[in-house]
């Protein structure tokens, strides 16, 4: 097992030198970025692992990508819904962006919040359908509404396909992410378990960049998905294991229990949520990134 910083006798891994005369290990400080598709994300799936990298002296940030403002005009029924159970109502971004604040502050890492909404308020309007009128000036005329449409309108929605109408989203959040990560960089993206719309969007835009990933998976989805990671060892994927101590268990669990707004989602109340990250520590004997066998 790889410990964050190692001690003698194990594996060194990618960034630390080794000095003898006497034995020294040296470690340069490294900079992580977490890519997060909501708020919680990062924090519900690393935040043991964040806190112990910055304890080493790694520089840490979590770069949420949907975390946009809510478009004007009238949210979908089912956005309604989920500002109920969020209890929120339409201050659910700033809600939330306070909430991811403080849970960054808690495992000690910087935050940064990207403009894009959550796939629940975006929309986009249809393009017309092409007509040919065969030179037939009597045939009528075809008339399309303009009107932008929710895009993602039920819990289904948000684990089916992406819509087509915003098929040149990846390409675009690609360019933003290329355009913004510094030049040396160790960066983290969801394995996307559970299929989540925003998280195989994030995927798919880091793929893109053209930079080494480290892939984490995705909590708590991945307490139900166990097979997932199955195959990925089956198709060759590597994995690294950190060790989560008991100090980086407890920021990890404070940490996720800031984003009170989502407990909710995912379990009956905090003691749910505390026993579901403490599962998942044993499941995985601390927080497993992975690499892709095509590096």
């Amino acid at each position: 097992m790889i410990s964050p910083r190692p001690s003698c006798g194990k594996d060194v891994p990618a960034g630390y030198l080794v000095y003898a005369l006497p034995v020294l290990w040296y470690k340069w400080s490294m900079h992580w970025v977490f890519l997060s598709p909501h708020f919680d994300d990062a924090v519900f799936s690393c935040g043991g692992l964040i806190w112990e990298l910055v304890q080493q002296g790694d520089n840490a940030q979590i770069w949420t990508i949907c975390a946009g403002e809510i478009p004007p005009g009238e949210l979908s029924p089912f956005a309604d819904a989920m500002h109920q159970r969020w209890q929120t109502g339409r201050e659910a971004i700033s809600i939330r962006k306070n909430e991811d604040m403080r849970a960054c502050e808690r495992v000690g890492a910087g935050y940064r919040h990207l403009p894009f909404p959550d796939c629940i308020y975006r929309r986009a309007t249809p393009a017309a359908p092409r007509k040919e009128n065969n030179g037939n000036e009597s045939d009528p005329e075809i008339t399309v509404s303009t009107e932008a449409v929710h895009l993602y309108l039920s819990n289904e929605d948000l684990f089916g396909p992406v819509n087509p109408l915003e098929a040149g989203l990846i390409q675009y959040l690609a360019d933003q992410f290329a355009a913004s990560l510094p030049e040396q960089v160790e960066l983290v993206c969801p394995l996307a378990i559970g299929g989540h719309v925003d998280h195989r969007l994030t995927r798919a835009a880091a793929e893109k960049i053209g930079k080494r990933l480290w892939y984490y998976a995705d909590a708590p989805y991945v307490l139900k998905e166990t097979l997932s990671l199955e195959e990925l060892t089956l198709q060759g994927w590597k994995s690294r294991q950190f060790e989560i101590s008991t100090a980086g268990s407890k920021a990890w669990v404070e940490a996720a229990a800031m984003y009170q707004s989502q407990i909710s989602t995912f379990w009956s109340d905090q003691a749910d949520m505390q026993a579901s990250l403490q599962a998942y520590l044993v499941q995985s004997g601390g927080v497993l990134l992975w690499v892709s066998p095509l590096i």
